[in-house]
């Protein structure tokens, strides 16, 4: 039998699934994360799921991971030491920004401190103008001093971003050249390789991010393909936060690909749901141990957004600019909030509940983990409540320790507000709520969609726990718990395909655009493309090619991405394209003007190695008991009422479980609230709807 892998690194749990190609059947492992060194949890979930699900490494065709390596790396302050050299005078790039600011008010508000320090910012005199032509030549006998300074201050990475390159990269092309060879041994990121595109600072920004976390990278992923290697394991692809994967060397050139990979991947096995139960439209939700993440699925599609920041609060709150580093490269849309089981609750000076930012992660994790935690968090609280069983183990491994949380509970949160350990508790999941709910509301209803026209997908080790309550306050019926709820970014990651993204500056008004030059530089990206693919060991005929364009009004200063046609490149394709960016226009702002000029910005190019599709599904063998127990649990309207227990492989199609009632299974815990339903469905789908005037 041929199985597909995917490992996803989470802030609690390092997660496995293995999907069986031939039927479907999936299989899960879950271990501790291990934040000294992420690849021994990597491998130690890897040799517990071949030996649980009785996988033979040679019958593993597909391994796939995600990493948290590169946003860490940046959140922490714990890059490579790397120069920056720009255009002489524009050294400060990075340090002048942008005016954002993520609190028009806050007059103390500082920016993110800067990636490359200014004495590692180094100049080269030239100089290319707006129109790519050479001002300055460049002068070669600088770059000596570049080299010199280099290896005296023992760097590990450089980034080049000269003024204009995007249009003409001559200049960069000769000074990478010249870098490389007295340099081998030290990546070097041109900007015309990693990001062809106009703006200067986000692309100045992007280069020095890949030079920035290159070398952390590189070194994780080259361990960790030796490791797998060694355990006789196929080659290692990385997921990429548009939605696809790629090799190793492809992620060594562009680094910055591989920030948000493990969010990426829950959102792509949520379409993949929503396709097999014919809901195209859908909204993700996936709350795990650190942050709860939402993004929303329309006819089936996934937007993306090159408008992203990583780092500051703009890491956290996808709407927020001006607190992190920004990076152009396509990302899936959502909105990430600090609200995870680890989320730690805490009472401010002004005697106030908070939750967040602060996680206790996966060391020591919530106090009921029993491995130092003191600090009580929505897992402890959660349990408090009787969400969680007190005598499970968590994730089949952990035992609960009850008490210790029910004392953190008292003395962090009910003693200083003068409550009970319960009403705290409460106070903590109503919090913890309204936190994820305006998640929600701000993937539907603030881009104007209707939330009650879409069911919510619930994954994550915590999600379905709050899922139906979250549902209730946004009008949502539906509510989705897939197969391993608990693993289920994992299992994206076998679900997607081989992708990379290209993108090139050309910046012209659209009626004037010459349809053979744009032809050609879509021509030029589809060659790199197709080398990439080959590179890939990807058949010729799983291949495809997606074009797409970024547009304008003349007198905007963002653009609207819009389907391109494949094939030759006519005036009739160019007047499509202003069809279209009308049309997206209307139904992003809610006008358009059809007698407006339209600016060409940049031209794009999506290339997809397609993978053969899986029919997920997860079946009970019928050996364990559909009844578990009772026993007490809290819920906003009624407070303690006495709830059946059930455990998941031990319902089958057909069931019907009327709430109050809670579902428990290895990796995950389900509440059905009163006024709910859940039944599964024949590929191990449990379906929750609210009955009428719930």
């Amino acid at each position: 039998m041929s199985w597909r892998v995917g490992v996803d690194i989470g802030g609690t749990f390092t997660d496995v699934a293995l999907v069986n190609e031939a039927d479907g059947q999936i299989g899960i492992a879950k271990v501790p994360t291990t934040p000294r060194d992420f690849g021994e949890g990597v491998v130690q979930a890897l040799d517990i799921a071949l030996r649980e699900n009785e996988v033979a490494a040679d019958d593993v065709t597909l391994l796939s991971h995600a990493t948290t390596v590169v946003t860490n790396a940046i959140l922490e302050g714990q890059g490579a030491r790397t120069v920056l050299v720009s255009t002489r005078g524009f050294r400060d790039v990075l340090e002048i920004r942008r005016s954002a600011r993520a609190d028009l008010y806050d007059l103390f508000q500082d920016p993110p401190g800067v990636l490359v320090p200014r004495h590692c910012r180094l100049e080269v005199t030239e100089r290319i103008d707006a129109a790519g032509d050479v001002v300055t030549p460049l002068d070669e006998s600088e770059i000596d001093g570049i080299v010199a300074f280099i290896r005296e201050n023992d760097i590990e990475a450089v980034s080049v971003s000269l003024l204009y390159a995007f249009l003409n990269d001559a200049h960069e092309q000769a000074l990478g050249a010249r870098l490389r060879a007295a340099l081998p041994d030290i990546p070097i990121f041109l900007s015309s390789e990693v990001l062809p595109e106009i703006r200067e600072f986000e692309r100045t920004s992007t280069t020095a991010v890949c030079g920035y976390v290159g070398p952390i990278l590189e070194s994780y992923l080259r361990r960790l393909q030796d490791a797998v290697s060694g355990m006789g394991l196929p080659d290692l692809y990385v997921m990429g936060s548009s939605g696809g994967v790629f090799n190793v060397e492809e992620g060594l050139k562009m680094p910055a690909m591989a920030i948000e990979s493990g969010p990426a991947a829950g959102v792509i096995a949520a379409a993949l749901i929503g396709r097999q139960l014919d809901k195209p439209n859908l909204i993700s939700f996936d709350m795990g141990g650190t942050t709860a993440k939402a993004s929303l699925i329309k006819d089936g599609m996934i937007e993306t957004t090159s408008e992203y920041e990583v780092g500051g609060e703009g890491n956290v709150n996808r709407w927020i600019h001006g607190t992190g580093h920004p990076i152009r490269v396509p990302v899936i849309d959502l909105v990430e909030v600090s609200a995870g089981g680890g989320s730690i609750a805490w009472v401010d000076p002004g005697g106030s509940m908070r939750v967040g930012p602060r996680s206790a992660g996966a060391e020591p994790g919530p106090v009921c983990y029993g491995k130092g935690g003191t600090e009580p968090t929505v897992t402890d609280c959660n349990l408090m409540l009787g969400y969680l069983d007190p005598q499970a183990k968590l994730a089949g491994r952990l035992s609960i320790q009850t008490g210790s949380a029910e004392e953190a509970v008292a003395a962090k949160l009910a003693d200083p507000l003068g409550l009970e350990v319960e009403a705290a508790a409460a106070g903590v999941i109503d919090v913890v709520n309204n936190a994820m709910a305006e998640a929600l509301r701000i993937v539907s209803v603030e881009r104007g969609h209707d939330a009650r026209a879409f069911s919510l997908v619930a994954f994550g080790g915590a999600g379905p726990m709050h899922a139906a309550a979250l549902a209730t306050v946004l009008g949502i019926r539906e509510v989705i718990v897939p197969p391993i709820p608990g693993g289920f970014s994992a299992l994206g990651l076998v679900a997607t395909d081989l992708k990379r993204d290209y993108v090139k500056t050309h910046y012209t008004a659209l009626d004037a655009a010459d349809p053979a030059t744009v032809g050609a530089v879509y021509a030029e990206m589809e060659a790199a493309a197709r080398a990439m693919l080959r590179a890939a060991k990807v058949p010729e005929s799983q291949w495809a090619l997606e074009r797409g364009a970024d547009l304008r009004y003349s007198r905007q200063a963002y653009e609207l991405t819009v389907a391109a046609q494949a094939g030759a490149v006519t005036d009739a394709t160019l007047r499509d394209l202003a069809d279209q960016f009308h049309d997206k226009h209307r139904l992003t702002y809610g006008h358009a003007n059809p007698d407006e000029a339209i600016q060409l910005v940049n031209l794009r190019l999506t290339a997809i190695g397609k993978l053969e599709g899986l029919d997920l599904r997860q079946s009970s063998d019928g050996a364990v008991d559909e009844r578990k127990s009772s026993r007490p649990v809290w819920f906003k309207r009624s407070g303690r009422t006495d709830c059946a227990i059930y455990n998941r492989d031990g319902i089958g199609v057909g069931d019907s479980i009327a709430g109050p009632a809670v579902i428990e299974a290895v990796d995950t815990t389900i509440v059905v609230p009163p006024g709910w339903t859940a039944r599964p469905n024949d590929k191990g789908h449990i379906i929750m709807e609210a009955q009428h005037g719930e």
